[in-house]
């Protein structure tokens, strides 16, 4: 398993110990792999990939209401040596999370940082639906996963699904390295990013 603190040499056989088998299969591609709400760990995932950015971070997230990996963004968001593009959907934006992006925004001038925050829609003024992120220009992901405890399902067990007041969401995770998705999907959040910006200014 990779221990460095960073995504330099990050391969997703770092993420099989996640998984229900804490393994994958012999026929594993190596470049994209679907882990899956209420059985594989998602948040143990999310935050093993988030928490190791060291360059930059392109992030469009639709429910964002988990503790953990809010702290986990918020320290990227404060770091200037990181650019931090975030979109967040204008329908979300009352909740705690998402207000404390906004205040800090308001406050400390994020763009400062080398920070870019800002709340919107799509280019058809519908919901900005995406759940997916870019780190470093490595590792991608997507899926239909919010993140809130049941969202990702997260574990109260240590190592295992259940336990009094586990609830986990239909949902899926993918995380990927097949750099051609990574390029395409960088260009399109950051084309979602300039949208919602717009959006705001008419």
């Amino acid at each position: 398993m990779n221990q460095i603190n960073s995504l330099r040499d990050f391969t997703l056989l770092d993420l099989a110990q996640f998984t229900k088998e804490g393994k994958y299969d012999s026929t594993f591609s190596g470049d994209w792999f679907l882990y899956f709400v209420g059985r594989d760990n998602v948040h143990e995932v999310l935050k093993y990939v988030l928490s190791r950015v060291t360059t930059s971070l392109y992030l469009n997230m639709f429910g964002f209401d988990d503790d953990e990996l809010n702290q986990i963004i918020m320290q990227k968001v404060l770091d200037p040596t990181i650019t931090v593009l975030i979109t967040l959907d204008k329908s979300q934006a009352g909740g705690f999370h998402e207000k404390m992006l906004l205040d800090a925004d308001q406050k400390q001038n994020l763009s400062l940082f080398n920070s870019h925050f800002v709340v919107g829609q799509s280019a058809t003024h519908q919901i900005s639906h995406t759940k997916g992120f870019v780190a470093d220009g490595k590792v991608g992901g997507e899926g239909s996963t919010n993140w809130s405890n049941s969202g990702e399902g997260t574990f109260v067990v240590k190592d295992k699904a259940g336990g009094v007041g586990y609830k986990a969401q239909n949902n899926t995770q993918t995380i990927f390295t097949d750099q051609d998705a990574i390029t395409r999907f960088t260009a399109e959040l950051i084309n979602e990013h300039i949208i919602a910006q717009k959006a705001n200014k008419i």
